[in-house]
């Protein structure tokens, strides 16, 4: 899992300046208030994502990385499906995260979207500023009645 989350950092350097990049590090994944998930593809790791604690009602999706190796092949779509189910399970209400503004994070962003996530305004200790993207979804419009269907991933029925 290190060289995944240094592959992730590693790559966020070029894209913003260091004020702008807002990925956690090992010690920010260790803290008593985020959850770290992985995807495995037999013994390779295939991606990674986690929920960070904001308050009762609302939590942020940090640290989505799948590893260059597989990228392309679902492995984001599996992770963020299961992020979501998971704020679901722990009641929270609102989902929310911050990305980059750049062409770079595109894919990110249209993901986020096709889940039914919004931009909106900075969020906890957030600032404005041109180098993110604020996003969120409130997880009542994606499970009413906690009825949320996961979408099918590419080639899978």
């Amino acid at each position: 899992m290190l060289a995944l989350l240094h592959e992730h950092l590693s790559s966020m350097a070029p894209t913003a300046p260091a004020e702008s990049r807002h990925a956690l590090d090992l010690n920010g994944l260790r803290g008593g208030d985020v959850t770290v998930w992985s995807i495995w593809d037999g013994q390779a790791l295939a991606g990674i994502g986690a929920l960070k604690h904001m308050n009762q009602s609302h939590a942020e999706i940090k640290s989505m990385r799948t590893a260059a190796s597989h990228l392309r092949q679902g492995v984001a779509s599996r992770v963020l499906q299961h992020l979501i189910l998971e704020a679901i399970a722990r009641r929270y209400s609102r989902l929310s995260l911050e990305t980059g503004s750049m062409a770079f994070f595109d894919p990110a962003r249209r993901l986020y979207t096709s889940f039914g996530f919004v931009q909106c305004a900075p969020f906890g200790h957030y600032k404005a500023d041109p180098n993110s993207v604020f996003m969120t979804t409130q997880l009542s419009e994606l499970a009413p009645n906690n009825s949320f269907k996961p979408k099918p991933l590419r080639g899978s029925a």
